[in-house]
């Protein structure tokens, strides 16, 4: 289960990144596309294993946005979403292989409580 390692990189991550208020951090929010091979349901019980097995972590809390597939097309310049794993331009039909959006798997958020 490769998720346990990259909830353990994000913390890794962010304690480097905030060293002063790390330990107020309250909720992480990750954007995961689709082709990221992150699953969300994964990825909260990697997370619910890490708080286990780390108690300094035990305070944060995890919140997972799946981001849609987006294509643009060479064509007609359009972008289109994904659906079903078609790369397939919404207006002209041609086939797509120009990703914008789905690939990345991101720290997007991070809240602090306010007691330090």
């Amino acid at each position: 289960m490769h998720e346990i390692s990259l909830v353990r990189n994000i913390f890794n991550t962010l304690q480097d990144e905030f060293p002063d208020k790390f330990d107020s951090i309250q909720t992480i929010y990750l954007n995961a596309g689709e082709l990221s091979n992150v699953q969300p349901l994964l990825m909260e019980s990697a997370f619910a294993a890490v708080l286990e097995d780390e108690p300094k972590y035990r305070h944060t809390k995890l919140q997972v946005n799946v981001l849609p597939i987006i294509v643009q097309c060479d064509v007609c310049n359009t972008q289109s979403t994904v659906k079903q794993y078609k790369f397939i331009c919404s207006n002209c039909g041609s086939a797509c292989k120009k990703i914008i959006q789905g690939d990345e798997l991101l720290i997007s958020k991070v809240e602090f409580s306010d007691a330090q």
